[in-house]
């Protein structure tokens, strides 16, 4: 088998980032590699004993610009991407008197540091990095003789390689090219985030340039880009997915530090990947409530109970009571600070997650010594996505996330077509009932009373099952009694036929809303008036697959 090893004897070094660039030092003294350096990192390589040669005494050039230009050179770029297995190549390098690298170690401007820190756009254009990326590249096309290293998770593997005078392999220099080209792929997918939400197209330009899809419809492109890029990066590993046969791991958007998946765990176990789904959607389902103190108790990313209460106690105790069985091993979230009073009620409760915006000095001291597994998540900040993605096979689905903002939703915009209008303790139940049948999955019927639910029917593949659900949860989970009588319905779809809201009125409820729509909607329509049950219809559907 052909040795494909090659030794290590020259390289170049461009860091921002220069933490454990020691270990490299180290090994460069040791093997006395020739060494080519920029700026600050050439200084530090100096302090720790490295014989360094400045890139400008490479090039003949000063750095200018303010150090945009420092490595844009043909006797540092012809000295990356000479191919020297290839002998034309070795000839034209000795030809202009520039001499090949073996190694190439850079990482970037720290791009995604400076948005995140809030600084000005001029500033963060100046730590959009060229002429790194292109040494990288240049480094990782040429990976026949050119080991690139990006990473210094790597830097202990190169400095033994540099310290025995293997070098490396072929097959390893491929691999150090792969992680290359997806450390500039992720640089630059981030740069492109960036510059889509604050460079928009001009208005001077809309009537010049139209996009369209491959079906000749114009396209939204700010939202809809013909190249969807995004990236984000690894923050760790979890013990499974969502069974135990799968492999899993949680990644985070390098330029939001607030969202949910950042969330700052004051205690229990790890978090799951499980926990993770069930948490986001009750967090999500708390703040459609927004500013009504909140409470939702999710199970299998479907709401158990939610409720709105004058304090985060009565929240949380109205929420439970909706399905107390349910509630078990379930996720808890509120959207204000939970008290000591709320700690107390959840205590003996066996739950798997609590997330909260804050906790109570004696609230979290019980939670973390009295209930030791359970996660205790901070989140600092209600949730800003407002973009769904789905992966189907072979490509993604991306929709505007479905908030509480259509017009439908508005209780001013809805048409009373039953009945009397609904006074005012009825409506706010409506309203209740209407933001909180957005979180249910589809087909989806939720009464309420009292602004808490009373009974969920979720996830059904028809609607007249998902309205018996709903009445036999309201009238069989609180020791049997009656709730469902005299307590307002909301359906995230139209009824298709009058055998739904049938179940719902011959149960006793008293005003239903509904966005309506379907062909059949005066059958409908007709079993509220001969019950005297008041209808609203919407004009806005809620489906949640």
């Amino acid at each position: 088998m052909t040795n494909t090893n090659r030794p290590i004897r020259r390289a170049l070094v461009s860091v921002f980032h220069k933490e454990g660039i020691e270990v490299l030092a180290d090994a460069f003294v040791k093997a006395g590699t020739e060494v080519v350096s920029t700026g600050s990192t050439a200084k530090k390589l100096a302090e720790l004993g490295v014989k360094v040669t400045e890139v400008s005494d490479v090039t003949g050039f000063p750095e200018c610009l303010d150090g945009r230009v420092k490595t844009l050179h043909p006797y540092i770029h012809a000295g990356i991407l000479a191919d020297m297995t290839n002998p034309e190549h070795a000839k034209q390098l000795e030809e202009f008197g520039i001499k090949p690298f073996d190694l190439v170690v850079v990482n970037l401007y720290p791009f995604a540091d400076t948005v995140r820190s809030g600084a000005n756009e001029a500033d963060t254009i100046e730590k959009i990095d060229i002429g790194g990326p292109s040494m990288v590249r240049g480094a990782a096309k040429n990976h026949a003789t050119v080991a690139i290293v990006t990473d210094p998770a790597d830097y202990a593997l190169v400095a033994a390689r540099v310290a025995d005078g293997t070098g490396f392999s072929l097959e390893e220099r491929k691999w150090l090219a792969a992680k290359a080209f997806a450390h500039t792929a992720a640089y630059d997918a981030t740069i492109n985030e960036w510059t889509s939400k604050h460079w928009t197209k001009p208005a001077s330009l809309e009537s010049v340039e139209v996009d369209k899809d491959d079906q000749g419809t114009e396209v939204n492109s700010q939202k809809f880009p013909a190249q969807y890029t995004r990236t984000w990066d690894r923050a760790h590993t979890l013990r499974y997915g969502e069974n135990a046969h799968q492999q899993a791991a949680l990644y985070i958007d390098p330029l939001n530090q607030t969202g949910f998946a950042h969330a700052e765990q004051l205690g229990g176990k790890p978090m799951s990947y499980n926990n993770y789904v069930d948490a986001d959607a009750a967090w999500r389902t708390v703040w459609d409530m927004a500013p009504s103190i909140a409470v939702a108790v999710v199970k299998h990313n479907n709401p158990c109970g939610l409720a709105i209460g004058a304090t985060a106690a009565e929240a949380h105790k109205k929420a439970h009571a909706c399905d107390p069985m349910s509630a078990y091993g379930g996720v808890i979230a509120c959207n204000s600070k939970v008290t000591l009073e709320m700690a107390e009620s959840v205590r003996p409760i066996f739950t798997e997650v609590i997330v909260a915006p804050d906790y109570d000095a004696e609230a979290l001291e019980l939670l973390q010594t009295k209930k030791k597994n359970l996660r205790i998540l901070k989140v600092a900040e209600p949730p800003k996505g407002h973009e769904s993605v789905r992966q189907i096979d072979g490509g993604l689905l991306v929709q505007d996330t479905d908030l509480i903002n259509a017009t439908g939703d508005d209780p001013d915009a809805w048409k009373l077509v039953s009945g009397e209008a609904a006074d005012a303790d009825t409506l706010k139940d409506l309203v209740f009932a209407w933001r909180a049948i957005r979180c249910v999955k589809s087909n989806a019927i939720l009464l309420a009373h009292d602004q808490a639910t009373v009974g969920i029917g979720m996830g059904q593949v028809n609607r007249v099952d998902s309205c018996h659900l709903a009445v036999e949860r309201a009238n069989t989970l609180a020791d049997g009694a009656d709730r469902a009588t005299g307590s307002v319905a909301a359906s995230d779809a139209f009824f298709p036929f009058a055998d739904g809201a049938q179940v719902l009125i011959d149960a006793g409820v008293k005003a239903i809303v509904q966005p309506g729509g379907s062909i059949r909607d005066e059958e409908v329509i007709e079993a509220a008036k001969k019950a005297g049950v008041t209808m609203y219809l919407t004009g806005t559907r809620h489906f949640f697959h």
